[in-house]
């Protein structure tokens, strides 16, 4: 379900974006937060994990220069220590290359809704359970899209999904 919630937050963004810009825009996503009542399936890892979903769909479309914003502390400590002079010369990092970004990306999990059945159908065989169980589950994800220099939303929308499974 996430990959294709993923998906579909890339075309729709992707399409917004490429109208806005000549080049390959430069884009850094922010966060994923959940603003939904349910929060069972929202574990701590859930935020970086949707996170970097989409920043690797963002980098696999080709179409945008996908800047690296939740770990930038890693990549200024790497340049400090290039800068100590405990680095070799000919693998330094050099100091003021990092690129701004011309966009921000911040989503908002604002419905999710999840159903299980059947849990105790279906045919069990010794430690085998066959059939009997489903899963149904639906999504919202609002995504707004931010201009660094002006702070305008320059765009927004709203991604729904749903997934059903049987066991």
């Amino acid at each position: 379900m996430k990959k294709y919630i993923s998906f579909l937050i890339i075309i729709l963004f992707s399409l917004s974006l490429i109208l806005l810009a000549g080049e390959k825009p430069r884009i850094g996503v922010l966060r994923f937060t959940n603003n939904t009542s349910t929060s069972w399936w929202w574990g701590a890892s859930t935020p970086r994990e949707l996170s970097d979903m989409l920043s690797a769909e963002l980098v696999e479309t080709d179409a945008f220069q996908v800047l690296e914003r939740k770990e930038i502390d890693a990549v200024l400590d790497e340049q400090d220590l290039s800068a100590s002079g405990r680095v070799s010369k000919s693998t330094l990092a050099k100091m003021g290359k990092i690129k701004g970004a011309k966009y921000l990306v911040a989503a908002t999990v604002s419905a999710f809704e999840g159903q299980k059945s059947g849990e105790e159908g279906g045919v069990r065989i010794g430690g085998l359970r066959l059939g009997g169980k489903k899963q149904k589950a639906y999504i919202a994800v609002d995504l707004k899209v931010i201009d660094t220099e002006t702070s305008q939303i320059v765009d927004a929308f709203t991604i729904e999904a749903t997934s059903k499974a049987k066991g």
